[in-house]
């Protein structure tokens, strides 16, 4: 919002890119920030995770934005500027790489081969919603861009990341 006053007060060029979840390798995960590599590193290193909220459940759901697909986005629009400056663009993953908590601890035990316990929290956390899901069909419709690297991959390129530095990031995660 603040950029969007600028532009429109001051003639400052921009474009906005409101996004959803983004993952890959090099975030470092927490509860609120970075679940996915959270939830990777949780099974890498065996410690345990929680379901917060919704009946601790884990079927809250999110969609995924690898950094790479939003990179050749931005590369995109950077190289077109002009016609694009002054639009504000929704950028996700959409429904085709959407995942609840449950679908991405699946996915977690089958790339790194461990289960770890998940404790259910009954608790919600104020704000908290239980399905996000990008419409990103306009920034589709104006660039041609959608997204390409599917949960399966982004959570694979975290575990290769963790597992190439798997020294540092033992005494920080």
């Amino acid at each position: 919002m603040l950029i969007e006053e600028y532009r429109e007060a001051y003639n400052v060029p921009a474009i906005i890119n409101r996004c959803g979840l983004i993952t890959g390798a090099w975030q470092m995960g927490k509860v609120d920030q970075g679940v996915c590599g959270l939830w990777v590193a949780a099974h890498y290193f065996q410690k345990s995770l929680n379901y917060i909220g919704f009946r601790g459940s884990g079927k809250q759901v999110r969609d995924l934005l690898h950094v790479e697909d939003l990179l050749r986005l931005v590369n995109y629009q950077l190289e077109h500027f002009p016609e694009f400056d002054g639009e504000v663009f929704n950028v996700g993953g959409g429904l085709s790489n959407s995942l609840s908590l449950v679908e991405t601890t699946a996915l977690c035990q089958k790339i790194t081969g461990k289960s770890i316990p998940i404790h259910p929290v009954l608790e919600e956390r104020a704000g908290d919603i239980p399905i996000f899901i990008t419409d990103y069909s306009r920034v589709m419709e104006k660039t041609g861009w959608r997204p390409v690297i599917g949960p399966e991959a982004a959570l694979q390129d975290i575990y290769n990341w963790i597992a190439a530095n798997e020294v540092v990031l033992s005494s920080i995660l």
